[in-house]
């Protein structure tokens, strides 16, 4: 215990140390310094860690937030740059692996796809929302162009330079990808009939970079989304929660959903995803109901771990983890 003790704060020192360079950069902007620190704390904080940030004193706690900011805004201007430079070529969509970190955005669509139709079965989505696309709309263009070629895709975000960055993209793309993509300006919190027109929500990390501002997006996409729609959420794990925000499984549950899986990779994926269902009032107050009795009658409910892959591990839903409890327990009486 010392010894992960004394691991754990080497590496928030590091961190801490990584975070005060970063703050006295007078630009975030792409440049071989601003791109060195970043990859430093990349670097950092991607291995397995013993750390569980939510322990950590009030200090690191304020660190650990700022450095969220830090690293959305040099993102947000990351991608700006690599979206001018796309855009300047004929065909911008030929040229997408110029972005260093494409190849993260392809793996991490390919799980949440893969998540998402093992989780939800049946689920063949025809309209798709996503929550925070940015300039680089990445997520939405793998996942219309490799794994919902029949879904129409509506992109939001709050910057209109953003979207309108991403519309440059799809300049000579085909008639059929770009005809489905959408792009509006808008802040998810003024949504409210149009949501329940989605298949499935997708939740950028950085759309509420707090946990009371992410619990309430969540909250909000509960009260307007059909009952029976998907909800995938990015979120992070371990010492990746010094780069993205970690959302608490129950914080969506509260929110009005079930949630069926959480995906925490292993490998250059550095988001973890979380599935989950809306489900009705009515649905709701009976799961919950069903957890409290598990839990009363059974004791603690052990999680489920079942990987799709080598990458990542997932966690069954509270129910499926509960009911699976419930039956090797009556078959070993």
């Amino acid at each position: 215990m010392e010894a992960q003790n004394q691991e754990v704060a080497a590496l928030v020192e590091k961190i801490a140390g990584l975070h005060a360079a970063i703050s006295k950069l007078p630009s975030l902007s792409p440049s071989a310094e601003v791109d060195a620190l970043f990859t430093d704390l990349v670097t950092a904080c991607v291995p397995a860690s013993p750390v569980d940030v939510a322990k950590l004193g009030p200090e690191a706690q304020a660190m650990r937030e700022e450095l969220i900011r830090l690293c959305s805004a040099a993102e947000g201007h990351l991608e700006a740059h690599y979206a001018d430079m796309l855009a300047a070529f004929d065909n911008p969509l030929d040229h997408l692996a110029r972005f260093p970190y494409y190849g993260n955005y392809v793996n991490l669509s390919k799980l949440e796809y893969d998540l998402l139709v093992r989780y939800v079965p049946g689920i063949a989505p025809t309209r798709v929302a996503f929550v925070g696309s940015g300039p680089l709309p990445f997520s939405s263009l793998v996942l219309a162009a490799h794994h919902l070629p029949d879904a129409v895709f509506d992109n939001y975000d709050r910057c209109g330079a953003a979207n309108e960055r991403a519309r440059r993209l799809f300049r000579g793309a085909d008639e059929g990808l770009g005809a489905r993509m959408a792009f509006h300006t808008v802040d998810v919190a003024t949504l409210t009939g149009e949501l329940g027109a989605y298949d499935v929500v997708f939740l950028a990390a950085l759309v509420g970079m707090a946990a009371e501002e992410k619990a309430g997006v969540i909250a909000h996409l509960g009260a307007h989304m059909a009952d029976g729609a998907a909800l995938v959420v990015r979120s992070a794990h371990g010492a990746r929660g010094f780069l993205y925000p970690i959302v608490d499984p129950e914080d969506v549950r509260r929110g009005g959903f079930d949630v069926l899986a959480v995906c925490h990779p292993e490998d250059e994926v550095i988001n973890s995803v979380i599935v989950a269902r809306k489900v009705g009032a009515a649905a709701a107050a009976a799961a919950a109901a069903r957890r409290d009795e598990l839990a009363d009658s059974r004791g603690v409910v052990l999680p489920v771990v079942g990987p799709p892959s080598t990458c990542c591990k997932v966690e069954a839903s509270a129910v499926e983890k509960a009911e699976e409890f419930a039956a090797n327990k009556e078959l070993s009486v």
